[in-house]
């Protein structure tokens, strides 16, 4: 039975309360965490409130926890997330990099060893909505998952790039992906509900192709492959170097951890510095129609973030439709901190 967004979100915030989070960040995080549902990306979705509450029992997610700033140069900001809730830190330190922007005309926005700040999209359109242009390199240090090109073992986080542009009163463009084939997150989603995943996607421990989802989580564990070849490993480099250790943050050195930890560099720039807004918005138009003609002939073309909102604006009316072991994992995590499902869930449960 499929679950109203609305509800689902109360249910994840009283969880979140229920474990000490303070009602603000609660919100946030559910709201974070069912948007990334809603735009279809389950792997950043509500599947991840039990690892959220067993990172919090070990000390690895630290809730209430306020973004620092450790250097603030003008048009520079270096914020410390400080292993706080990435849904908060992430939202709070581009709220300062918005306000900076709209005073210097551009800025540069350090997010330093953050808990899991989920889908990078999600920034890249707080910062769209504002009006300004963004780009979000994000790094994984905790946890290598992707092999390097031409290798077979895991070397590299998932690393996401993001990018977004206003459009004036129509929809941003919202660039978002990571530089492996498949999140982490996906190839988790893939498991639980007992499906395979498709060719070149996954190696095993042994560096053999595998369609088995489990063979990412196994001891000793197998690796995901770059998108792209040799492109999506530079890319994914890239965003190590930028994130991580241009920023001082952590880098992969071959020491795993459970947490889900990120650090993001973003840029973030007011298109009225620039080329003046008049000229952003004729070019921007007229690059974007070119780009979509062929829709007028037939064609399925789709611009970075339609396939999201349109998602999202479907899920919004049918609700949302949770496989089973998802179901029980929240129900799981929920029971943990003295959640009824049932309270929230109501028939849905």
């Amino acid at each position: 039975m499929a679950v109203p967004a609305a509800r689902l979100e109360d249910y994840v915030a009283a969880i979140f309360r229920a474990a000490g989070s303070a009602a603000g960040e609660a919100g946030l995080i559910a709201h974070h965490l069912v948007a990334s549902n809603l735009a279809g990306h389950d792997s950043h979705g509500v599947g991840l409130v039990r690892g959220y509450l067993a990172a919090v029992a070990r000390g690895d997610l630290r809730l209430n926890h306020r973004l620092a700033v450790m250097r603030d140069s003008g048009s520079v900001l270096v914020c410390d997330g400080g292993n706080g809730a990435g849904a908060a830190m992430a939202s709070a330190a581009m709220d300062l990099g918005i306000a900076r922007t709209r005073r210097e005309g551009a800025a540069i926005v350090a997010l330093r060893d953050s808990y899991h700040i989920g889908r990078i999209g999600a920034w890249a359109e707080q910062c769209a909505a504002a009006g300004l242009v963004s780009i979000h390199f994000v790094n994984v240090p905790a946890h290598a998952a992707v092999a390097a090109f031409g290798g077979t073992k895991a070397r590299l986080g998932t690393n996401p790039f993001a990018a977004g542009f206003p459009c004036g009163e129509g929809e941003p463009v919202i660039v978002d992906f990571a530089t492996s084939r498949w999140a982490v997150g996906k190839v988790q989603v893939a498991r639980r509900a007992n499906k395979r995943v498709p060719p070149g996607i996954l190696l095993d421990a042994e560096g053999r192709e595998t369609d088995d989802p489990a063979a990412l989580f196994a001891a000793p564990p197998g690796a995901l492959l770059p998108f792209g070849e040799h492109k999506g490993f530079g890319l994914a480099l890239a965003c190590e170097m930028l994130a991580g250790a241009l920023l001082g943050a952590e880098t992969q050195r071959g020491e795993p951890s459970p947490a889900i930890t990120n650090s993001m560099l973003s840029v973030i720039l007011d298109p009225g510095a620039l080329g003046g807004e008049a000229a952003y918005a004729e070019r921007r138009d007229a690059l974007l129609a070119w780009v979509t003609s062929e829709r007028g002939e037939g064609k399925e073309i789709m611009l970075p973030g339609e396939p999201e909102r349109m998602r999202r604006a479907r899920l919004l009316g049918e609700g949302l439709a949770l496989d089973a072991g998802t179901r029980a994992e929240l129900a799981e995590a929920a029971a943990s901190v003295g959640v009824d499902a049932a309270s929230h869930l109501g028939d849905c449960a």
